[in-house]
């Protein structure tokens, strides 16, 4: 039985390594500067570089955030680094860090 089993858990775990390679790679964070904050809407527009996770050229959008405390922290000309994915059909920044 142990025949099978570590050739098992050998491959289990390359494939494990390279799912972490993966997700790193495809979550890379996008460089970004604050034009307009909205706590109102619980949006923030910004002026970014590619998205490659989303398929998205550089340009100015306005996205979502998934805590709107971010917004509280966020001025207009700030640099930031972040994350955005597609949620529930919108666009929305699921990480983000202000830049000093």
């Amino acid at each position: 039985m142990q025949t099978f089993i570590k050739p098992a858990l050998r491959t289990l775990a390359t494939l494990a390594a390279g799912l972490t390679l993966s997700v790193a790679a495809w979550a890379q964070s996008v460089d970004g500067t604050v034009e307009k904050v909205d706590a109102e809407a619980g949006k923030v527009t910004l002026r970014h570089g590619e998205i490659k996770s989303i398929d998205m050229p550089p340009m100015k959008m306005a996205f979502r955030v998934a805590d709107p405390a971010w917004l509280k922290t966020l001025q207009v000309g700030d640099k930031v680094k972040f994350d955005a994915a597609k949620v529930n059909g919108q666009f929305t920044i699921t990480a983000l860090t202000v830049v000093k």
